[in-house]
């Protein structure tokens, strides 16, 4: 079948899109789908260990989220950094644009401002900044950068960080992993189920929106992602694999090599993973609900097909699960 992006369209109520995160964050609810018979199960993440297969290996990403988002005068002007070149020069999305004009020295306040170095099709400024990003200067202007669907609340910022966030250089959370608690790794380890981490820095790829009609068309901005030799020799023991994640699904099918091995590994994955594709590393997954015409949400519908997916999103709207980024998880099994 040929998709278009108004495939991976649907109406989602408004109310249903969470704002806050559930208090502990392993009381978010969990709908698990079973892809050999098509079931679906109601349940809360806190008893997510009693549908894993015994002895997975749940695999995270181990990204910190970065308060990558610069606001000035107020929030009237705003600098997204999507990526560091140099102490000094980064790419961002400006706001507003106008200001930003090519070889122009826009003030942001009375000590610091930035020159436009060049500006890309989609909008991107490379810029130079007054003073190195690491500078302390730049602290009290510093933002987690919640999406859009979610109204800015720093004292928020912690609980848009996963418990085992390490590795700073994420625009934007791992979301699948926002639901795990210490209490609950230990619990699954007892069990039998290991957690091991790999990298991916989620960026512009994860959540650049879809602007073509033909998906195969669009092309994904490429993210960083890493695998150690200690955790690429202990998944090549796995008996399963569960991918905590759609990014820890990008890192596991990039990083595998035409041998069916994972070999320790660091660069760049602008894999797209959408309806026809082959899984050849990832046996089950545990995901957040993601936006209508996402590619996220075209991954999804790899993994359990299109006609499945549509389903499982009925089911969870007509249960008013609560869905994006602070929403309710679901296993796929």
């Amino acid at each position: 079948m040929n998709y278009t992006l108004d495939h991976f369209n649907y109406d989602l109520p408004k109310e249903l899109i969470a704002q806050t995160p559930v208090i502990p964050r392993d009381h978010s609810r969990l709908l698990i789908y079973d892809r050999n018979t098509g079931n679906i199960t109601d349940d809360h993440f806190y008893n997510i260990g009693n549908y894993l297969p015994h002895n997975t290996s749940l695999v995270v990403n181990n990204s910190k989220v970065e308060k990558c988002r610069l606001l000035f005068n107020e929030g009237k002007i705003e600098l997204f950094i999507t990526k560091t070149v140099n102490d000094r020069v980064a790419e961002a999305l400006v706001r507003p644009g106008k200001k930003f004009k090519v070889e122009k020295v826009t003030k942001l306040n009375d000590q610091l401002s930035v020159k436009t170095i060049s500006i890309s099709e989609d909008g991107i400024r490379t810029i130079e900044l007054s003073h190195s990003l690491d500078d302390p200067i730049f602290q009290p202007f510093r933002h987690t950068p919640f999406p859009p669907y979610i109204e800015s609340d720093e004292s928020l910022s912690d609980r848009y960080q996963t418990v085992f966030a390490k590795d700073a250089g994420s625009k934007a959370a791992p979301t699948a992993g926002l639901h795990f608690t210490p209490e609950l790794l230990t619990k699954l380890e007892i069990q039998g189920i290991e957690k091991k981490e790999v990298t991916l820095h989620v960026g512009l790829g994860t959540f650049a929106p879809v602007k073509s009609d033909t998906i195969e068309d669009h092309i994904m901005h490429s993210e960083w992602y890493q695998i150690s030799t200690k955790e690429a020799l202990a998944l090549n023991q796995s008996k399963s694999i569960t991918a905590v994640g759609t990014t820890s699904v990008r890192v596991l099918e990039s990083a595998m090599d035409k041998d069916g091995k994972f070999n320790s590994c660091s660069g760049e994955t602008d894999i797209f993973i959408m309806p026809g594709y082959k899984f050849k590393a990832v046996d089950h997954l545990i995901t957040n609900f993601h936006l209508p015409k996402s590619t996220l949400l075209m991954l999804i519908s790899a993994f359990v097909g299109y006609e499945e997916t549509r389903r499982i999103y009925k089911h969870a709207i007509d249960q008013k699960y609560r869905f994006y980024s602070f929403g309710d998880a679901m296993l796929l099994l």
